[in-house]
């Protein structure tokens, strides 16, 4: 009876078994789970309505946006998510027996009564504020009563063209312009943006950047393995004139012209340019024949007195040319073959005084030639050692320049002993100036102040790797001298 009694049980445990296995009504089921985000930014959207059209279950969303709908009837549903504040979005979904089907809602914020941010409200610099550095901090303010996140957008003009230039996609309220010019007054205006309604422009405010200061004295520094410009005064302010991406070197102002001209490199090519005193208008002179010879870092060339042309050599060959790029002529052309390094134009622009070399740097020269590029003046030749530096006096009566009186040479052009010498065309003798030169440096690159009472030139380590000091020297005097910038090079003083 006990047996009966057990078989019974476990038929009657399978017959419910199979039983839950039956459909209901003949009906499959499978399962829907899903997100809801927010559209591009996709942000989770919690406790949004998510329910079907023809009928299921209604779900909410959780704190990370999802749902699941565990027993939903097999067949084609429209769900649909709602919730205050966004569109509601509809999806087409599939139920198959068995399975799980995944849905995305990507809910757009309803804009029906969603309001324009406030209008942004400037802060600094001042209106119509003066004398404003190259780098000038915008700030502002800006409020959206929905608290919608906000970007903005900056437009700036200036009253020297009509150039606009608008920065975009700002998320503070804060933004640093860099490299302004000298000089110029900025206008600038802020639209803020919550993306949902056009955006909103605040007033036009107005500030005018400092002038550009007086600077006498030019020279190059290395950054980054690049020369680049600066101007200076005699307090020692410096203000950077060439952009830090571009390799500029050996600037010479002209006074008449008011035009700063330089060499660059171009690909593989070094050409002189020109520029504005505050390192605007750059415009290139050379083209279809480039400045070059014995190392470019030695290479020089010379303006005329009035500006309008420039002489510069490309080896053996001289040339002039006028500064606006036309009018290119060959003047001189060396009788041994050697290489042009430097040349220096008299104040009357009736000679030009020229440093020759060999291709190593050596075995150099002096000379002075007429505009009919006849030899007029030997100032030195037939000694060893580097030799450099030309400048004439205003007169055109001396020379002056530098020569390494050890006589070193070496395949680096290293120097132990430069020293600087002035040669009198009219007595036809060369002295050395007595600069009180430290022992164990070197003078390069020596010219006169415009009064010629005083010589610039820079100093350094005659092992060649030391930092270079700008100096100058009083002539005739036991006054000690004076570094007017550290790190610099190549000085031009008008």
């Amino acid at each position: 009876m006990k047996n009966i009694y057990i078989k019974f049980s476990f038929l009657f445990l399978i017959f419910l078994f199979s039983c839950s296995e039956e459909k209901v009504d003949g009906v499959d089921f499978g399962s829907v789970t899903g997100r809801v985000v927010r559209e591009n930014t996709f942000e989770p959207v919690a406790n949004a309505k998510v329910f079907s059209n023809p009928n299921s279950s209604t779900v909410f969303t959780d704190n990370d946006g999802r749902f699941t709908m565990p027993s939903v009837a097999t067949g084609n549903y429209s769900f649909q998510s709602q919730k205050d504040g966004y569109i509601t979005k509809f999806e087409a979904v599939v139920v198959n027996s068995g399975s799980n089907t995944e849905v995305v809602f990507e809910m757009k914020l309803s804009t029906s009564n969603n309001r324009p941010p406030d209008t942004p409200v400037l802060v600094s610099p001042a209106d119509n504020a003066i004398n404003q550095n190259m780098q000038v901090i915008l700030t502002w303010t800006a409020e959206d009563i929905d608290l919608d996140s906000l970007t903005y957008e900056v437009t700036l003009r200036n009253d020297i063209n009509d150039d606009i230039v608008i920065y975009s996609d700002i998320e503070t309220k804060t933004f640093t312009l860099n490299s302004l010019a000298f000089g110029t007054k900025y206008f600038w205006q802020v639209s803020s943006n919550d993306g949902i309604n056009p955006p909103v422009l605040s007033t036009v405010r107005t500030f005018t950047t400092t002038s550009f200061p007086l600077t006498r004295f030019l020279f190059v520094k290395k950054l980054s393995e690049k020369n680049v410009i600066y101007a200076g005064d005699a307090s020692g302010n410096q203000v950077q004139l060439t952009a830090s991406d571009a390799n500029s070197w050996r600037p010479r102002r002209n006074t008449q012209s008011n035009k700063i001209a330089f060499i660059r490199s171009n690909g593989s090519q070094n050409h002189i340019y020109t520029m504005n005193p505050d390192g605007s208008a750059v415009f290139k002179v050379t083209n279809s024949v480039p400045i070059a010879g014995f190392n470019s870092e030695y290479l020089n060339f010379s303006w005329n007195n009035s500006g309008n042309e420039i002489i510069y050599a490309n080896f053996d060959k001289l040339y002039k040319i006028n500064a606006n790029g036309s009018g290119l002529v060959q003047i001189f052309q060396t009788p041994d073959g050697k290489f042009i390094s430097e040349c220096d134009w008299s104040y009357d622009n009736s000679k030009i005084a020229l440093k020759v070399n060999s291709a190593n740097g050596y075995n150099a020269e002096i000379y002075v030639i007429g505009m009919n590029g006849v030899i007029q003046d030997q100032v030195i030749s037939g000694v060893p050692g580097a030799i450099g530096g030309l400048n004439f006096s205003v007169t055109g009566t001396k020379l002056i320049f530098t020569r390494d009186i050890s006589g070193f040479e070496n395949q680096d052009y290293r120097q132990l002993d430069s020293r600087v010498f002035e040669h009198n065309f009219s007595t036809n003798i060369t002295t050395q100036i007595n600069t009180e030169k430290p022992a164990g440096t070197v003078d390069l690159d020596v010219r006169y102040s415009p009064s010629e009472a005083e010589l610039i030139f820079v100093n350094t380590s005659n092992d060649f790797m030391s930092v270079r000091n700008i100096q100058k020297y009083v002539v005739g005097t036991t006054t000690s001298r004076v570094t007017l910038f550290t790190n610099g090079t190549m000085p031009d003083w008008e």
